[in-house]
């Protein structure tokens, strides 16, 4: 299961470091430490209060676009993955935007997609292709 530092969860959750760590100390999001004795979070649960942001309308500002292309990227948190035999459903929870793409499971597995894991939603026209960030 991915864990993310707390700069790296308040940046995916589009707020400063300060606020993370409030959530954290009002309980609204439940912390753990990471191998560096660093405050960390974990995937699934970074994942369920993305979700639980956004239901509520508790979404930062969006920033001001200084750039875009034609190719949209989002970046998120994996929220849910339904599998079947063939094919798989990815939910993917992007600040207040909440991205679904259909995929082979062999693509899903290979991806190793569950809650949790980071991902890019890539749009172009009417499909979305998820992709793994490389990890640092």
């Amino acid at each position: 299961m991915p864990t993310y530092r707390m700069r790296e969860a308040a940046e995916l959750l589009g707020v400063s470091d300060d606020t993370a760590r409030r959530w954290v100390d009002a309980g609204r999001i439940t912390a753990t430490t990471d191998a560096d004795g660093r405050q960390a979070v974990e995937g699934a649960e970074l994942a369920r209060f993305a979700q639980e942001l956004a239901a509520a309308g508790e979404q930062p500002r969006p920033r001001p676009i200084v750039s875009e292309s034609a190719r949209n990227r989002f970046t998120g948190l994996v929220t849910r993955v339904l599998r079947d035999t063939v094919m798989a459903q990815v939910d993917i929870q992007s600040g207040p935007h909440r991205f679904v793409s259909l995929m082979s499971r062999e693509a899903a597995d290979d991806l190793g997609l569950e809650p949790g894991v980071l991902a890019i939603a890539s749009i172009k026209s009417t499909n979305v292709v998820v992709e793994i960030p490389r990890q640092p």
